[in-house]
């Protein structure tokens, strides 16, 4: 039986479904801008329906709707279980989307712009956020990530975690400070995840169903059939899939609809057999 929990930082129980904020504010970074009611709205149903781990950044948005903003409006006072999980290090472009990086003299600046944008005084996890929409480079990541530290030192950060870091950035930050979390794309090399279940890390793929289904590293054609057969979507199945992986992952599906939230929340509620997994997985 898939474990539905996980202790971030061996001290928050968080529910291992989670859910992704980018999406509440646009489609994608080019815009349009969505409807903020209905951003509240996904927000306070997906809280109804057990999330209790919401994963953000503050250059997600378009125009005069940002998912922090969202997500204070929506869900203040905040739930004394409820993580927010925070980026920092992507800088938005002329075009907004985030293409720049900023520098380690920019970190705390932007840790302060989330605390203010989300109401609140401490932030509970903060991933350093590396390179830009590509997967991870070779850059040192220490200046920064000790930045990051210092503000965790100061209170003002809980959990620290790495976001499309490779296996020697990974290293290089945690001879720094504890890493709580890592944040890679589902799609790319998910190498590191051994070492994290390991340390008791969380492993957080981003773009859980591979930015859309069939372009993951499940077969389209395989997920259709398992999909069919258990009376379930494909988007169901696949998130299914992704927590069976490790009890050490987490998911964050997101979305913009209520429809697509309540559709993928319930794959909370399928269980994947032996048989099942292994024709997934081929």
């Amino acid at each position: 039986m898939t474990i539905k929990t996980f202790s971030l930082g061996g001290k928050q129980t968080i529910n291992r479904l989670g859910f992704g904020a980018m999406r509440l504010a646009m489609g994608t970074f080019a815009g349009p801008a969505r409807d903020p009611e209905t951003g509240i709205a996904v927000l306070r149903r997906a809280m109804e329906l057990g999330v209790n781990h919401i994963d953000t950044a503050g250059f997600y948005g378009r125009d005069a709707v940002w998912a922090n903003e969202l997500i204070r409006t929506a869900l203040t006072p905040y739930r004394d279980d409820l993580v927010i999980a925070t980026k920092v290090g992507p800088l938005p472009g002329p075009n907004g989307v985030p293409s720049g990086q900023a520098t380690a003299d920019q970190l705390r600046g932007l840790v302060e712009a989330d605390l203010r944008s989300l109401g609140l005084d401490r932030l509970d996890l903060v991933y350093l956020r590396v390179g830009g929409m590509t997967g991870p480079g070779d850059e040192l990541i220490a200046e920064r990530f000790a930045v990051l530290a210092k503000l965790r030192a100061e209170g003002l950060i809980q959990h620290l975690g790495l976001s499309n870091v490779n296996a020697a950035q990974f290293a290089e930050a945690r001879a720094i400070a504890p890493v709580a979390a890592v944040q890679n794309r589902h799609t790319g090399d998910m190498g590191l995840l051994p070492e994290c279940e390991e340390a008791g890390i969380a492993y957080v793929p981003y773009f859980p169903l591979g930015g859309g289904v069939g372009s993951g590293p499940l077969d389209a054609e395989r997920i259709g059939k398992v999909a069919a057969r258990l009376g379930a979507t494909t988007a169901q199945v696949a998130i299914a899939s992704l927590l069976a992986t490790s009890p050490t992952v987490l998911a964050i599906p997101g979305t913009g609809s209520l429809e697509h939230l309540e559709e993928n929340l319930a794959a909370n509620d399928l269980s994947l057999s032996d048989d099942d997994l292994f024709e997934l997985r081929g």
